[in-house]
C-alpha cells in the first residue's frame, strides 16, 4: 500500500524536526505551512484559517495514486508508527487514530478519561495522527469550516458506515496546555467545533446522545476539581458558542499554550 503524509504546520517552529521524523520513516510527504518557506520542495505556503482548510488546500497536491492519507500535526513525535500501519495491511479499516501522549498538564488527566470512553464508543478522534484511506477522504472534501475537523472525519467516515479504529499502540507525543485556566479556551475551541461537526454530519445515534448531555452532565467535572471546572466553562462555552451561530473554523486564541 502507497501511504502518504499531509503535514499541518501553523509556522515554521517544528518544521525542521518533522522533516528529520518522516525522512527516518522513509514516507513521502507535503507540508501545507503558515510560513512561507521556498526553500524546500515538500512545504507549500497557505495562509493559516484553520486545520480543516490546510486540509482541503494540500489534499489536491496529495499524489492520485496513493492508497492511505496520513493527516499529521508539525508538533508531534510519532511513536511505534508501524502498529498503525498493520491496521490497513491487514484489516479493512477506512480511518485509525491514536492515542496522545502528554507529560505534562491538565491535558493529561483529560486524555485518561478521553480514551476511557472512545474504547467504547467514538465521541471524538485526535487529528494529530490520522490515517485515512485516499478514496474516503475524497468523498469528505472539502471538509466544511470546522475548529474539530479531526472528529468531522470520523463523523463522516462513521455516517458512511466505514470501519474506525482507535489505535493504542500506535501514539504521538506532544505539549499541550500547562494551566487549568487555558484548559477552558482549549475546551471551549475542541467542543464549539465537535458540535459544528454533528451539524455537518450524521453519526450513530448514540454519539448524538453523548453530545446532548454533554452540557447537562458537565457539572460532574466539578469533583475533579480546578481542572474539573475549567473542563466544564470550555465545554459550557463551546456549545454556546454553536447555539450562538459560530461556524467559523479558525479561532486564534484557541492557539495558546
Amino acid at each position: 500500500m502507497k501511504f502518504f503524509f499531509l503535514v499541518l504546520a501553523r509556522d515554521e517552529k517544528y518544521v525542521t524536526d518533522k522533516i528529520e521524523e518522516l525522512n527516518i520513516l522513509g514516507m513521502p510527504y507535503l507540508i501545507v505551512c503558515g510560513c512561507r518557506n521556498p526553500k524546500h520542495p515538500n512545504i507549500v505556503y497557505r495562509e493559516p484559517r484553520g486545520k480543516y482548510d490546510a486540509i482541503n488546500f494540500g489534499f489536491k497536491f496529495i499524489p492520485r495514486d496513493t492508497d492511505v492519507v496520513v493527516l499529521n500535526d508539525v508538533d508531534t513525535k510519532i511513536r511505534n508508527f508501524e502498529a498503525a500501519l498493520q491496521l490497513f495491511r491487514f484489516k479493512a479499516v477506512n480511518l485509525v487514530f491514536v492515542r496522545v501522549c502528554v507529560k505534562e498538564g491538565p491535558q493529561k488527566s483529560f486524555y485518561n478519561l478521553l480514551d476511557r470512553i472512545r474504547r467504547r464508543l467514538m465521541i471524538a478522534a485526535s487529528g494529530e495522527l490520522m490515517l485515512i484511506k485516499y478514496d474516503v477522504l475524497r468523498r469528505i472534501i472539502p471538509i466544511k469550516p470546522c475548529k474539530a475537523e479531526d472528529s468531522y472525519i470520523l463523523f463522516k467516515v462513521l455516517e458512511f458506515k466505514h470501519r474506525s479504529i482507535f489505535c493504542e499502540e500506535c501514539y504521538v507525543e506532544t505539549e499541550r496546555t500547562k494551566t487549568a485556566e487555558k484548559e477552558e479556551l482549549y475546551k471551549r475551541k475542541t467542543v464549539g467545533g465537535i458540535y459544528q461537526a454533528l451539524a455537518y454530519t450524521k453519526p450513530p445515534p448514540a454519539i448524538r446522545l453523548f453530545y446532548t448531555l454533554l452540557p447537562i452532565a458537565s457539572p460532574l467535572l466539578l469533583v475533579l476539581g480546578k481542572k474539573g471546572y475549567f473542563w466544564m466553562k470550555g465545554i459550557l462555552s463551546g456549545f454556546t458558542d454553536h447555539l450562538r451561530g459560530d461556524r467559523t473554523g479558525f479561532w486564534e486564541l484557541t492557539y495558546m499554550k
